[in-house]
């Protein structure tokens, strides 16, 4: 293996390729990438696994594609890559067979009832330290939230994305962006997708903007469905409000309580007990299995687990969990196990993979602002004179999609225009009051794109 590939991201690539059936461009390998750098950075992690032989290039400079080498070792490298413990694997086995071989059960009162905080651990005390040394992003001493608002923007495409995933939704991580960042939906796909998105955005923009007013109360838990579940119900008075009638899970043998008033006080030992434990991730995990196997909501249960369990990691500024990598049908299954049989080793499992997994994202981001990028050294000119004609005009949002399109035809080549797109964007995104006269843009000048940037129109 090439020294200049970082082992992780080697195996996402080896992951990628292995799984394609022809090979692919640049743009087909960096879609499906967990691991995600930028297109430059990705053409020289491709160039170098060519000269080291793990991979083959075929065609010319702008058709060029690449695939697996026949000997390239594919089941040593690719991260199937989710290891399972013992436990996990049994509980796997239990949840995958036949419905018919799965017993009918119903909620569990003694699973909550038997739960101690802080003396119960579902995560030992050695994982967790493990866990907190791997996560911790430097701003310990900082006050609550200071390391999430500072990869908010990242986070909210990570996360965004990889939950939505997990529920089906089919955007790419880069249709997340373009719709998070500049409303821009992508063309052929379901609107539902698209809210589930901006639900996802909304959310945890709530959590990392109000740090010091969010919690395990009804409060943060209430508004966090109400966000996520937007737009989705036929009920508009559904989202935020505890669930009053019967549901049904579909491909389980499960049955959720049906009386309101227990679900009512289930659901406020669960908050009780979260904000009672002392370790982040403990509290993290607990809300992970406890919420959804409450299912106090009529739909989007899960959802909100994944967002809540970030509470913890914000506010003690550890990396947060985003659920890179994690396979859907592992993770539904993983649910299953807690629901149909208690079982929290599987996801578990799941937990322990997606949070190494989010912290190899997050490091990977950290060590590529390092350098400076080859990149906008090689089109300073271009985005320079496209941020000024933006600014200058000013165009908002919606404005700029229209413009960059027919812009890029016109001045950047075609095998570079969608890096441009995106490197043009982040400039955008960057840009501030401290930063602005470096495009030779006038104060004023700011200052109005600024508000017109700001409505979003």
């Amino acid at each position: 293996m090439a020294r200049e590939v970082p082992l992780s991201e080697h195996k996402d690539l080896l992951r990628v390729l292995g799984g394609a059936k022809q090979a692919l461009s640049v743009s087909e390998i960096h879609d499906p990438l967990t691991i995600r750098v930028p297109r430059r950075t990705l053409q020289n992690r491709l160039k170098s696994l060519v000269e080291d032989m793990t991979i083959t290039r075929e065609g010319q400079v702008r058709s060029t594609k690449y695939r697996l080498a026949e000997d390239a070792p594919i089941a040593a490298e690719t991260p199937d890559a989710l290891p399972l413990s013992d436990a996990g694997r049994a509980a796997l086995e239990r949840v995958s067979q036949n419905i018919s071989a799965r017993n009918p059960t119903g909620y569990n009162q003694a699973f909550l009832d038997d739960y101690a905080p802080n003396e119960t651990r579902y995560l030992s005390n050695e994982l967790t330290i493990e866990l907190t040394a791997l996560g911790n992003a430097g701003a310990h001493e900082q006050e609550a939230g200071t390391y999430a608002k500072r990869i908010l923007q990242r986070l909210l495409v990570d996360l965004a994305w990889n939950s939505s995933r997990l529920e089906g939704n089919t955007y790419s991580p880069l249709d997340t962006r373009r719709l998070i960042d500049f409303g821009e939906a992508a063309e052929g796909k379901d609107q539902r997708e698209a809210q589930m998105i901006l639900n996802h955005k909304d959310a945890i923009e709530f959590l990392v903007r109000n740090v010091d007013e969010t919690g395990f109360n009804r409060y943060t838990i209430q508004n966090l469905h109400a966000l996520l579940a937007n737009n989705l119900r036929p009920d508009p008075a559904a989202p935020g409000r505890l669930r009053m009638i019967a549901i049904r899970i579909e491909g389980s043998a499960f049955h959720p309580l049906e009386n309101p008033n227990f679900i009512a006080e289930n659901f406020d030992t669960i908050l009780k007990k979260a904000e009672a434990v002392t370790d982040p991730f403990e509290q993290a995990f607990f809300i992970l299995v406890h919420l959804p196997y409450l299912q106090p909501f009529e739909d989007v249960n899960k959802r909100v687990a994944r967002i809540a369990v970030n509470i913890p990691l914000i506010r003690t500024n550890l990396a947060p969990l985003s659920f890179d990598g994690v396979p859907q049908d592992l993770y539904t299954k993983s649910v299953l196990a807690i629901y149909e049989n208690n079982d929290i080793s599987l996801l578990r499992d799941v937990f322990i993979f997606a949070y190494r997994r989010s912290i190899q994202a997050y490091a990977a981001v950290r060590q590529s602002l390092g350098n400076p990028d080859p990149f906008r050294i090689k089109y300073r000119k271009e985005l320079g004179a496209a941020v000024s004609r933006i600014v200058t005009t000013p165009m908002s949002r919606k404005n700029v999609v229209q413009f960059l399109k027919p812009w890029c035809v016109e001045n950047i080549p075609k095998e570079d225009r969608e890096e441009f797109r995106t490197t043009l964007e982040d400039e955008l995104l960057a840009l501030h009051e401290g930063n602005f006269a470096r495009y030779r843009i006038k104060p004023p000048e700011f200052q109005t794109w600024q508000a017109v940037w700001k409505l979003r129109g």
